[in-house]
């Protein structure tokens, strides 16, 4: 099976199924404003990916990128794709599109009393068997509070710059700590 990415925009083919996947694949105080996503995608060091499997769109990727690293703000397949390894060989082939990069996410954090507190431990494995490790930090965007995984260390300057580039003021609603 074949993966590759393609640029996305509010023009491209799949764009309405990106939308609707996303709408439904994060609860809404996790997602930003697709019209924000659209819009900031244009810009350099931003990519919006159509994940596609043998030429069939089945997933979304979002990156925002500086320096040495990137931050893979968004993943996601479709519903019907899930389970198959699909998720896996797309992770792989943003890690080869990425390489050289510290790749880090913000991950919900493992709390036994959410309700989908089984979904986030098998989200975390995936991650770790995709090359991706636990990291020593959190991240808190506007309401929410995240654990952080990476392919190596990052430093909450890193991110906090990246956020101010990429959010302007509203990135004061954002901040990666240190876990203590």
């Amino acid at each position: 099976m074949l993966i590759t990415l393609k640029r996305i925009n509010m023009f491209s083919k799949d764009y309405r199924e990106i939308s609707r996947l996303y709408r439904t694949a994060f609860p809404a105080d996790e997602r930003a404003p697709m019209w924000l996503l659209t819009m900031k995608s244009g810009k350099e060091n931003i990519d919006f990916w159509g994940i596609y499997a043998d030429g069939e769109w089945v997933g979304l990727a979002y990156v925002i990128s500086e320096g040495s690293a990137s931050y893979l703000f968004y993943l996601a397949l479709s519903e019907s794709m899930r389970g198959r390894g699909i998720g896996s060989r797309a992770m792989q082939s943003l890690l080869i599109h990425y390489e050289g990069q510290r790749i880090f996410l913000a991950l919900e954090q493992l709390d036994e009393s959410a309700d989908n507190f089984e979904e986030r431990q098998r989200r975390r494995k995936f991650y770790m068997r995709n090359g991706l490790k636990p990291l020593p930090l959190t991240i808190r965007e506007a309401t929410v509070t995240y654990d952080v995984m990476g392919t190596g260390p990052v430093k909450p300057e890193e991110y906090e710059s990246m956020m101010k580039k990429y959010l302007g003021a509203a990135s004061r609603l954002v901040s990666m700590d240190i876990k203590e």
